[in-house]
């Protein structure tokens, strides 16, 4: 049985693909030209070119394939061109599941994000249940993973065999853009974050993040969600534990949201007018932190056997990895 992977030159997808492959899976993997291909050149599988815009090279990499995995996105905090953004996220997803149905594709697993599950008001874990506030939805990021989870349901309704994964923020080793929660982690390593403000995550190994993926493949009710997540931490705590791995001290300051706010307001500008390069402090990341997105994983634990293997292991893989492999923060 062929599998079709999305995203997998990411930190997220490579994961997938490395587990699937443990697994004796025989994987294709979609791949756009000129991408950064660090994450895969060792892997055993065959690499083939498209994009999601393009559906008649969608179309040929499911030839043959019976599941697919799209994991996929433009994650991006801020861009230049914030239309890409909903043409991949969205018009994207839209196109790989039509082909998907079309190719009458046996399993779909779609990845989407917690930041498609709504915020509990006293900061408690919200499960899958909890309705979304609107308002939570503060870049263009979010909102178009909101418009594509739509899109993903709606295609479950048309009978496509597909289930939902939303992932909380995995951690580890080959994050090499970096995402926004590996550059955190760079950011303490070379002293740049002399500060911290008041929020919240929650963190999953990214191993464990890939396993839960396969584990909705072969046991996720089709049209379900599940969030994929493991332990809720304060910012404050994700910096004590890597003074605690690295011997490096955690800041000590909590910096007032108002300052984080202006500071996001005035890189935004500077990028938007003036350099055209993505912002030091994203104002879009700022207003993320405004809110403590802790969730409760149970369900996926409960049904899926979905993995918790303790973040500071993450954590310490993930700082490994950035010593070993110098990426630009």
């Amino acid at each position: 049985m062929t599998t079709l992977v999305t995203g997998a030159t990411g930190f997220l997808g490579s994961a997938i693909a490395r587990e699937l492959l443990n697994d004796g899976r025989t994987l294709k993997l979609l791949v756009r030209k000129n991408t950064d291909t660090r994450n895969i050149d060792d892997l055993d599988c065959e690499v083939v070119y498209g994009d999601l815009r393009d559906c008649d090279s969608l179309k040929s990499a499911l030839k043959g394939c019976k599941t697919l995995y799209h994991t996929a996105a433009y994650y991006s905090l801020w861009s230049r061109d914030k239309k890409l953004i909903y043409d991949i996220n969205v018009e994207g997803t839209r196109n790989i599941l039509q082909s998907a149905l079309s190719a009458q594709v046996e399993k779909v697993v779609y990845t989407s994000t917690v930041g498609c599950i709504g915020l509990t008001e006293d900061r408690s874990p919200a499960n899958e249940e909890q309705p979304m506030n609107r308002a939570t939805l503060c870049n263009d990021y979010k909102l178009s993973k909101f418009e594509a989870e739509q899109v993903a349901h709606g295609f479950s309704a048309k009978g496509l065999p597909l289930v939902i994964v939303n992932p909380s923020t995995p951690v580890g080793p080959r994050d090499i853009k970096p995402t926004p929660t590996g550059k955190i982690i760079l950011d303490f390593l070379n002293g740049k974050m002399p500060a911290y403000i008041d929020t919240g995550l929650n963190l999953i190994d990214v191993a464990d993040c890939a396993r839960g993926h396969i584990l909705a493949e072969e046991k996720g009710q089709l049209g379900a969600r599940y969030i994929l997540g493991n332990r809720n931490m304060s910012l404050k705590e994700i910096l004590l534990a890597l003074e605690a791995i690295t011997g490096l001290k955690a800041p000590k300051i909590k910096m007032p949201y108002w300052v984080a706010y202006a500071a996001g307001l005035a890189c935004e500008w500077a990028s938007d007018t003036i350099t055209h390069l993505p912002p030091s402090v994203p104002l879009a990341g700022v207003k993320m932190a405004k809110y403590h997105m802790y969730f409760d994983p149970s369900k996926a634990i409960r049904e899926l056997g979905l993995p918790q293997n303790p973040i500071e292991n993450a954590l310490e893989q993930a700082v490994r990895w950035f010593r070993d492999n110098p990426v630009s923060s």
